[in-house]
């Protein structure tokens, strides 16, 4: 699967900054080191207001410049082509239509002309990541001219692993990636970068716990250290 990938251009759509890094962090080092790959991540959130009852941004405006610069440095240790961000509001996607995030989605796929886009678990706890999802599909729609031809979703830790028990869409992984031990530590690296994400152990954002899911992927398919995904679509022409 991973040699399909190489010399392509990949579109990365995710929701809030270290988004990029938490599921997909050590595999797009890898793709961008070893496959020549061109990514490109696309940012749909500011990712901080809602630790506020109510949304001011202007409340935010110190610690949305620190995470603009976060965001870069994040960047560089992975080696990501480019970043764009937009500023919906964090933790509430459900209150913008759908079209609107659609577009920007259309837009920045017409731009860089990928056939690859990895994004959110469509079945994850955090609604800002169900809508990217929702948006990215039907941005991508199979038609005639459609250029996109592979959609990959990850898991994103403290948002996929605390779905409830009934929840249907569950993150079943068909696809893994093994990634040595270099790549993990870069991914944590970049992880590290984000001062208002960070979190010790035993949150899921820890360094030693992002350690853990990476073994515990790679145990489960007979590697060192592995990450998970989900092909939602591809078509092989």
């Amino acid at each position: 699967m991973l040699e399909s990938l190489r010399n392509k251009n990949i579109l990365l759509i995710v929701a809030h900054p270290d988004d990029e890094i938490l599921g997909v962090g050590g595999t797009m080092n890898k793709l961008i080191i070893e496959f020549n790959c061109t990514v490109r991540v696309l940012i749909l959130g500011e990712g901080i207001t809602s630790r506020n009852d109510s949304r001011n941004p202007k409340d935010w405006e110190k610690e949305l410049a620190i995470h603009k610069t976060n965001i870069q440095d994040a960047a560089n240790r992975i080696g990501f082509e480019s970043v764009r961000t937009y500023n919906f509001p964090d933790n509430r996607f459900d209150g913008v239509e759908l079209l609107d995030i659609v577009k920007i989605v259309e837009k920045e796929k017409i731009e860089f002309n990928p056939e690859f886009i990895f994004t959110h678990h469509g079945g994850d706890v955090n609604i800002d990541h169900q809508k990217t999802f929702e948006a990215v599909i039907t941005a991508t729609r199979p038609m005639e001219h459609e250029k996109v031809l592979t959609i990959i979703t990850f898991e994103t830790a403290s948002g996929t692993e605390w779905r409830a028990s009934s929840d249907p869409k569950h993150f079943i992984p068909n696809m893994y990636v093994s990634i040595n031990e270099g790549q993990l530590n870069t991914k944590i690296r970049a992880m590290e970068c984000y001062e208002f994400e960070k979190r010790p152990y035993p949150h899921p954002r820890s360094p030693e716990a992002l350690k853990i899911q990476a073994q515990r992927w790679g145990v489960a398919v007979g590697v060192n250290y592995a990450e998970a995904f989900m092909i939602i679509r591809t078509i092989c022409k």
